[in-house]
């Protein structure tokens, strides 16, 4: 170690503001990368139009949830600053400087760009003003029989008090005159979410101007159709104006878990008033609404001015997730079928070859002992969810030596071959158990479902610990096998949705070490027994172990290089906001650790300052499929060591959820995790390389060098 590092791990103050970047931006910044896919004349047209609904589902929920909670923080006067120094006041200005360019940005992109694209390949967004008289009178038809019946306008006078507008609710704002007395009035008609968001004609109407044939797609907004059609909901009166506008309510939930006697009553209820309930955050007006309609609307919703944003085109661009999945292939990336990675393949062989004489013994068998040969790793989504994960809950519960299943679920999909396997698992008499997380964001109503379906079937669930969400992704199955009893695990980054596992990228570990099997036998006493757990053999385990193991490995890093050895590690996850772990990771920058960061969205380190972090580079991977796995790797002197598991560097990740984190000691698999590292820190056509003033600048492939797609390369290689 140098005269000069030792001389900058004294002087700098790593806990001052200006070292950390504010959360909230850096959410932003990562939804502003999404949106350049959106921009990006490389991305088919389609998967443009993917990436710009996705922009908005995600802005949707930023709202419901992040700006929500800051609102509350204000109005209960909290001054407490984040690590950056903002207090809410400020990081509320802070957000509203930032957001008010980009969204005017996707704006401007759908309207004057993908939907003059779409044109080109016969696919047309129509206003209902450029329509001929067939078309409006087949729409008239169209909406006396579908949409008329479903709609209800709500006045709003002294007799009809403000009504109440449900979250992410399309409505119109009505103006209406009385003939008689000669009264404007107001009144509300939302745009019914159970009917399609875009009206399409059948073939012989797809005529747009002079383009008369062949014309693949056309269709206008729903809330035009109503608008053009308001005479019927206010009939006797003169219809003056209408204009669109959007609400965004506080969508989190606020139950308190050391009161509730009934964890799963509780939620429901708080489910029943989110949609009812919570203070309105955002108010999206099209850009024509005059000013005492937008006024009204501020002071029956309780909003300000810098609530409301403006927009001058179609409100609602996540609805463009309908028009994305047209099926016209030439549009969209090469679809993906995940292989059957080895040794999975030749089980699947097993099962396609196997005969009325083949008993569910034999057929388990053989996969149980592919597990005990050595241990397995898969990688989802290039490798299939379905003949490896889910397969190995199947073979669990048709087996008649398997005693026990055990596994988390944090988010699954209801028609999941996954839950259909633990209730027939439980039919067949095994002890099954499943802990499933009631208080997954945005899930707690799916997960309900199924959680009773599963109870009903005789399966032992539980619902996680107080004041904890249960993120681990593992699974346990206790099977007897001659005179002794052998433990199988699989232990994963992802949740088991057979869905997701084809979008999100996600690592798993099968194995029957002893060592991991006892880990978790302890682990799932832990989570639904009493248990004061403080050591495990191999896991680390949050909010038991995890922060201090994962800083200590860190420091180690940094210890080699002060006693003259090579520091060297890298680290993959969705987000780093842990102020202990970001501090670890400057003072191992300024020891000499060269530190590469994968981090898909939020990163609150602010990477190359001279002196603190010029040996952390940070890069962002953002593409077809969404990076969701966590890997940690310290080279260690040459003793190498890597993880994989469940939790992100988050100060809710190791404080406030149970998470779960693995080494992998296979050689093999260490070696294919790094080079799946390797593939990433090339990557010259997805990554994003983190600026320190907090901007992100896009890889470009240099003069005569190949493009190099982390998800190309991946796929080409599974």
């Amino acid at each position: 170690m140098t005269e000069t590092q030792e001389m900058n791990e004294k002087k700098i103050n790593l806990k001052s503001s200006k070292n950390f970047f504010n959360r909230e931006l850096s959410w932003l910044e990562f939804n502003r990368r999404v949106l350049h896919e959106a921009q990006d004349e490389r991305t088919r047209l389609l998967e443009r139009l993917k990436f710009t609904a996705i922009f908005s589902a995600n802005l949707d929920e930023f709202f419901m949830i992040r700006v929500a909670a800051i609102k509350r923080q204000i109005e209960a006067e909290v001054i407490k600053t984040t690590a950056d120094g903002a207090n809410p006041a400020e990081q509320m200005e802070k957000i509203e400087h930032y957001l008010r360019p980009i969204v005017k940005q996707q704006i401007e992109n759908f309207e004057y760009n993908l939907k003059k694209e779409l044109i080109h390949h016969d696919i047309h967004l129509v206003d209902f003003v450029d329509l001929n008289q067939e078309q409006r009178q087949y729409l008239h038809q169209y909406y006396e029989n579908n949409i008329f019946p479903v709609l209800t306008p709500l006045a709003v006078d002294p007799s009809h008090p403000f009504p109440h507008i449900s979250n992410l609710s399309l409505n119109l704002a009505v103006l209406v005159k009385n003939p008689d007395t000669g009264a404007e009035l107001f009144a509300r008609v939302k745009v019914p979410k159970s009917l399609p968001r875009f009206v399409t004609f059948p073939k012989h109407l797809r005529q747009v101007g002079e383009l008369k044939d062949n014309l693949f797609w056309v269709g206008v907004p729903l809330e035009q159709v109503i608008a053009h059609n308001l005479e019927s909901l206010f009939p006797g009166m003169d219809v003056q104006e209408c204009h669109n506008f959007r609400l965004t309510r506080d969508a989190d939930l606020g139950v308190q878990e050391d009161e509730a006697d009934d964890l799963l009553l509780a939620i429901q209820q708080e489910l029943r008033k989110r949609r009812f309930a919570g203070s309105a955050v955002r108010l999206e007006v099209h850009g024509s609404m005059p000013s005492n309609i937008k006024k009204m609307l501020m002071q029956g919703l309780a909003l300000e001015e810098s609530d409301v944003y403006e927009i001058n085109g179609l409100l609602g661009l996540g609805d463009l997730f309908a028009l994305a999945s047209l099926p016209l292939p030439d549009l969209k990336d090469q679809p993906w079928r995940s292989v059957v990675p080895s040794p999975f393949d030749h089980f699947q062989q097993l099962l396609l070859e196997a005969d009325e004489e083949d008993t569910d013994e034999h057929i388990s068998e053989e996969f149980f002992k592919m597990i005990r040969q050595s241990d397995l790793m898969v990688h989802h989504p290039y490798h299939s969810f379905s003949t490896t994960v889910q397969q190995f809950i199947t073979q669990s519960a048709h087996d008649p030596h398997v005693l026990a299943i055990k596994m988390t679920l944090y988010r699954t999909s209801g028609d999941s071959p996954i839950i259909k396997a633990l209730i027939e698992a439980a039919e067949n008499g095994k002890q099954v158990v499943a802990l499933v997380e009631l208080k997954a964001r945005f899930d707690e109503e799916n997960n309900i479902l199924w959680a009773r379906k599963l109870e009903k079937s005789g399966v032992h669930v539980v619902y996680g610990l107080v004041g904890l969400k249960t993120h681990t992704k593992v699974v346990l199955v206790v099977r007897k096998e001659d005179d002794r009893i052998r433990r199988y695990v699989h232990i994963g980054t992802g949740n088991y949705n057979p869905k997701t596992a084809k979008l999100y990228t996600d690592i798993g570990l099968f194995s029957c070490r002893e060592d991991l099997g006892a880990d978790l036998t302890d682990l799932f006493n832990y989570l639904t027994g009493y248990s004061k757990q403080k050591a495990f053999r191999k896991l680390l385990v949050a909010p038991v172990t995890m922060r201090d193991r994962m800083i200590n490995m860190i420091e180690r890093e940094a210890e080699h290089c002060r006693n003259g050895g090579t520091g060297r590690m890298v680290a993959k996850m969705n987000s780093l906001v842990d102020v202990p772990v970001i501090e670890a990771l400057y003072r191992a920058s300024q020891a000499g650790v060269k530190i590469d960061l994968i981090i898909r969205g939020i990163c609150c380190l602010r990477p190359q300052v001279e002196g603190l972090s010029e040996n952390i580079n940070v890069i962002s991977i953002i593409g077809r499929f969404l990076e969701h796995s966590r890997i940690f790797y310290f080279h260690n002197n040459g003793e190498e060591e890597i993880y994989i598991g469940s939790a992100d560097w988050m100060t809710r990740n190791l404080s406030r959820r149970v998470e779960a984190v693995t080494p992998i000691e296979d050689e093999k698999l260490m070696k294919q995790l790094e080079e799946i590292l390797g593939i990433m820190l090339s990557d010259n056509r997805q990554a994003w390389e983190l600026q320190p003033d907090g901007s992100y600048v896009q890889r470009q492939p240099s003069q005569g060098q190949k493009e190099q797609s982390t998800h190309e390369i991946l796929m080409s290689m599974a």
